[in-house]
């Protein structure tokens, strides 16, 4: 690990709990390329990650150079077309609810605080969006898709796999942003990258070097304490 660290990160593996508590949504990246040996690894880590009965029923495609720009560009084309486009399926709830809409509203207004976008602006929060269709310049991009006659336990599992891939890419010095964005795009992805129809693209990934000058990436997600959502039953 430590040898793969200094291929693709700063020099030496960090801890488990480092790479936790070190893991965010970057939103900024270098244009520093990634060996593809690097992101290769990375999956074979993650790849270990539980799965019901082994099932193991993710599937990645990883993106970069002409096909990453290619695919960035129709998407954003898109989104600013403003043509109608449908998520593959429903992830927001209907209705937002207490204490996660209040939630959701802080991190989005520390958000476009940061990247000085005034409540209201919805031009410019339009723009931030398109960000996410440029893999917020990262060079790598990935894509994870399951099969859809599979049950909720496949998407458990994705959640188990993509959150291994994060941690285990921030122990070498990587940064990584979920990017579930994409999803509103899935037929552009699914053309392009070659899912079939028995596929649903559940989201997408940016991977690179974190511009640690850019503001955007001193945001903090605020967390809950343990004692916010758990309750023990202990002897």
């Amino acid at each position: 690990m430590k040898a793969h660290s200094r291929e693709a990160g700063d020099g030496a593996a960090v801890s488990v709990e480092a790479a936790i508590l070190g893991r965010h949504s970057c939103r900024a990246f270098l244009p520093t390329g990634v060996p593809r040996a690097a992101v290769e690894r990375l999956l074979g880590l993650a790849s270990h990650a539980p799965s019901g009965s082994n099932s193991q029923p993710w599937k990645v495609r990883v993106v970069q150079g002409s096909m990453r720009q290619r695919l960035s560009d129709e998407v954003v084309a898109a989104h600013f077309a403003g043509a109608p486009h449908v998520e593959a399926y429903q992830y927001y709830p209907r209705a937002w609810t207490e204490p996660y809409l209040a939630r959701r509203r802080k991190l989005g207004f520390d958000l476009y605080a940061r990247v000085g976008i005034a409540r209201g602006d919805k031009e410019g929060m339009s723009r931030q969006l398109a960000r996410n269709y440029l893999f917020f310049d990262a060079p790598v991009g990935l894509f994870f898709s399951l099969d859809r006659d599979q049950g909720q336990s496949a998407w458990i599992d994705l959640g188990a796999f993509m959150q291994t891939f994060m941690l285990a890419a921030r122990g070498v010095g990587l940064a990584t942003c979920g990017l579930q964005a994409f999803a509103k795009f899935h037929e552009i992805v699914a053309r392009r990258l070659g899912l079939g129809k028995e596929e649903v693209l559940v989201c997408a990934m940016a991977l690179g070097f974190a511009d640690e000058t850019a503001n955007v990436n001193r945001l903090v997600a605020e967390r809950a304490a343990p004692a916010e959502f758990s309750e023990f039953f202990w002897d």
